[in-house]
């Protein structure tokens, strides 16, 4: 899910182009889009390049987050702000107090509902806004700094128009001088880039003019001209940057994080977990009747530990001579397609062991029967409840997409008196009918097992760490990598998921 809420600018200061103040507040309640959410000291984390937009709008930024001090009272930051009219505007709104709120647009990773109220352990700070009426309404403005800039000096070479006879006598002077002392006399010049028409037909006038008649005016064109990449960007080297753009893969691992989790043994490639295969009983008894006796017995279930293996052979010029480290970002490419191997593994698992759900189409009544038959489903087989709704990206769509009688969005609404849960198309989690939702790329489309209600406790998956490999090639001068890492999905009960199908 992804919330915005605001607190009070706490100074300003336009010599600096600054804007200063506590972003996000720790242990008091704010009112969100979500309801109303805490955060805790710890809970945030804050990627690099964080922008300062006017008031959510994307398409308004004004600065960017320099510097973060996180306190026992919140999350302290530091803008600078741009030098454009929206910045001046925006220094000037926050001086008057016409403006005087920050707000943050964050993703939430972890939290837990406490008494009506959002607990957030784990979240990631995405943008924050300049924004009018913030929503922690305690958090007063305690400073405005505003301090003029600095207006530059004029050069004491400055002749006003009051002076207009004696700079006639410098010049006559000046004429009489020999030419070194004339040129000692000279002023300092600045010089700045030419704003010219650059097409090319005035290209092609100048370059006459310069050359056939000798103007010095088109030769200036000309020179200035040359200096742009248009008629020289074969000089012109093409700059890269050092961010690589990825939209193949990530780290994400929806039905991993939707169930428990273990630690692998240290060895062996299976282990077994004890499993009661019968309980004692209970029963009513007459008086001097012979009690109830049932034996408890268990047996084991063996869990097969899942070797994951890649491999990658390239050249040693190429680990020594890229930049940014070749190595390091394949290590990390490496890394996510570990984590889509695992999780695509989880989700074979959750099929092989999830009770059938019946035949039904997607609409509202027949989602909420779904998740209705779940719960019902999973508490009498495990003694657990349904926690998580485990989705394609195409059922989340669906889902996104269902509207109650009036045409009003039922999972993506405004007003919470109709919402049934609580989606986002800016968030792949959310809830649905009471269950945390988890949208899944391993599954895929809208057909059978395309949704997963889960017991948590029912299936766990245990992890060990990676291992990554480096062999020398001598002979070809190469170098082969091979990441390893080891897992194991536990389904200890199978009627623990249950999974939808399509009449």
């Amino acid at each position: 899910m992804e919330i915005k809420f605001s607190t009070d600018i706490l100074s300003a200061n336009t010599s600096r182009r600054e804007m200063k103040g506590l972003i996000v507040p720790f242990g008091e309640a704010g009112h969100t889009n979500m309801g109303d959410v805490v955060f805790t000291r710890g809970s945030i984390t804050i990627p690099e390049k964080i922008k300062l937009f006017v008031e959510h709008d994307m398409t308004r930024p004004i600065g960017r987050l320099v510097s973060s001090e996180e306190t026992e009272t919140g999350i302290l930051g530091t803008f600078k702000i741009g030098r454009t009219n929206a910045g001046d505007d925006a220094l000037a709104e926050a001086q008057e107090g016409l403006r005087d709120g920050f707000s943050i647009g964050a993703s939430i990773d972890d939290y837990k509902i406490d008494n009506e109220q959002v607990l957030v352990s784990a979240a990631t700070l995405r943008e924050v806004s300049h924004v009018t009426n913030p929503a922690f309404k305690a958090a007063q403005i305690t400073e405005v700094a505003a301090s003029e800039p600095e207006q530059p000096q004029e050069s004491e070479e400055v002749v006003s128009e009051q002076q207009t006879p004696e700079v006639e006598e410098v010049v006559e002077a000046a004429a009489e001088a020999p030419k070194v002392e004339a040129a000692e006399r000279r002023m300092p010049v600045i010089h700045t880039t030419p704003r010219i028409e650059l097409t090319a037909a005035k290209y092609l006038e100048n370059t006459i003019r310069a050359n056939v008649l000798g103007d010095e005016e088109a030769r200036n064109y000309v020179r200035a001209a040359d200096d742009t990449t248009t008629n020289n960007a074969g000089l012109n080297p093409t700059p890269q940057l050092t961010e690589i753009i990825n939209p193949l893969a990530n780290a994400d691992r929806p039905a991993i994080d939707a169930i428990s989790r273990g630690t692998l043994p240290a060895s062996g490639m299976t282990f077994e977990i004890p499993k009661l295969s019968a309980v004692p009983t209970v029963a009513v008894t007459a008086e001097e009747g012979t009690p109830s006796e049932t034996g408890m017995t268990n047996s084991y279930l063996s869990v097969g530990v899942q070797a994951f293996k890649g491999q990658q052979t390239f050249s040693v010029e190429l680990l020594d001579r890229s930049a940014p480290s070749f190595f390091e970002e394949l290590n990390r490419q490496m890394s996510f397609a570990l984590a889509k191997a695992q999780d695509a593994y989880v989700v074979t698992q959750l099929g092989a062991g999830a009770t059938d759900g019946g035949n039904r189409t997607m609409s509202a009544a027949n989602l909420q029967d779904f998740v209705a038959d779940a719960a019902a489903s999973i508490y009498t087989n495990s003694l657990g409840f349904a926690q998580a709704l485990i989705v394609s990206p195409e059922q989340w769509a669906a889902i996104m997409g269902l509207i109650d009688g009036s045409n009003r969005p039922v999972y993506v609404a405004s007003q919470p008196s109709n919402a049934a849960g609580a989606l986002a198309p800016t968030r792949a989690r959310g809830q649905v009918l009471g269950l945390d939702l988890y949208v899944d790329r391993n599954i895929s489309g809208t057909g059978d097992s395309t949704i997963f209600a889960v017991n948590p406790e029912s299936y766990t998956w245990y992890e060990g760490s990676s291992t990554t490999l480096r062999t020398d090639v001598i002979g070809s001068g190469q170098i082969e990598v091979a990441l390893v890492n080891y897992g194991a999905c536990a389904r200890k009960v199978n009627a623990g998921a249950y999974m939808w199908m399509v009449a």
